[in-house]
């Protein structure tokens, strides 16, 4: 599998090696029987069957789903927002909290049913397929997943799975939510989520009208290796919810994500100078890393770092919600990383 998690975690701690471990989250210790559809009326009449076209061709689901289980990362988040609790999702290894999950997911699961219990596996390794088949979902969604042909066809064998419509980790959040609306027959309240969490990005971006039009680049660094900047590539989520919110990718993103299907591409640091950008994002663990690659001789030539027009981002929790943003994550992205670009637009370091 396209571990793409693992290569961001890599990214922002220059740790690329996480311990495969499983648990179960919940907001509370008293499990409930079975998680399943809490808000029964919100199933779309005669939605099953259905059949969902998807990257490895087409999964027919025949009744309403009852046990769910989820394989990306904020697939889970989906599921929760449309009234569903799933049996099994992905821990969050990077910017989780404790219990391997986010707060925001906690919050909402505890609205649908406080005793929930769900078990989380850790796909730091690949997908934990035993793991997966424990918790004996009737459906299975990588719909923001890096899941292979392989990985499918395993999970297949436990229970129908839908895959990503397009390119593996480039799911747009609304996207996602029309898909796992369909195969969780909940295509009106899908409908209508998106178009509340779309209200909600237009009235927050509203606030901040500097950053209509500007351009935006993402990038990482690898402390033990800064001959080179990468770059998250136009398809990646995070410039994905940056357009969103206005913004267009710079002309390097545009000009590296010309012809390429990967996540992310490789700048020389020699031509940082030629990463015209007016805001650039980038990870750190520390402050003090800021200075590292502005004293840098060659990484220091970027423009945005010189000018002070960039965003060092330290807090991974509200990182996550970005590059991995859903309907729940969406307010903590909109009130607490949307400031941070509006700051970077107007020359105003923010981390």
């Amino acid at each position: 599998m396209l571990t793409r998690r693992s290569l961001v975690a890599a990214a922002a701690s220059g740790v690329a090696a996480l311990a495969l471990t499983a648990c179960s989250t919940g907001p509370s210790s008293e499990a409930s029987a079975d998680p399943a559809t809490t808000n029964a009326s919100a199933v779309d009449k005669d939605a099953f069957p259905t059949t969902v076209t998807h990257a490895f061709g087409e999964t027919t689901i025949s009744a309403e789903p009852k046990r769910v289980a989820t394989v990306g990362w904020n697939d889970a988040d989906v599921v929760v927002s449309l009234g569903v609790i799933p049996v099994g999702a992905t821990k969050i290894t990077w910017g989780g909290n404790a219990d391997g999950s986010t707060d925001w997911f906690d919050a909402a699961v505890t609205k649908l049913d406080p005793a929930a219990q769900i078990a989380r596996y850790d796909d730091t390794a690949g997908i934990p397929v035993e793991e997966i088949a424990a918790a004996k979902p009737d459906l299975i969604l990588g719909v923001n997943s890096g899941i292979t042909k392989d990985d499918y066809d395993k999970l297949s064998k436990i229970a129908p799975t839908v895959a990503y419509p397009g390119a593996a980790w480039g799911t747009s959040w609304e996207d996602s939510v029309k898909v796992v609306g369909q195969a969780l027959g909940r295509t009106t309240l899908a409908t209508k989520v998106t178009a509340d969490t779309n209200k909600a990005i237009d009235d927050a971006v509203a606030k901040y009208p500097q950053i209509k039009g500007k351009s935006a680049a993402w990038a990482w660094f690898t402390p033990t290796d800064l001959s080179v900047v990468s770059l998250y590539t136009s398809s990646d989520l995070r410039p994905q919810i940056l357009r969103r919110f206005g913004m267009v990718d710079a002309p390097t993103v545009t000009a590296l994500s010309k012809g390429n299907n990967q996540f992310s591409a490789n700048l020389s640091a020699e031509k940082s100078s030629t990463l015209a950008a007016d805001a650039l994002i980038f990870y750190v663990e520390k402050p003090e890393e800021v200075d590292t690659l502005k004293k840098h001789p060659l990484l220091g030539q970027i423009p945005a770092l010189k000018s002070n027009h960039y965003v060092a981002s330290a807090d991974n929790a509200v990182a996550l919600t970005m590059s991995s943003p859903s309907p729940l994550s969406m307010p903590v992205a909109l009130e607490k990383f949307l400031p941070k670009i509006a700051s970077a637009v107007d020359g105003t370091p923010a981390q």
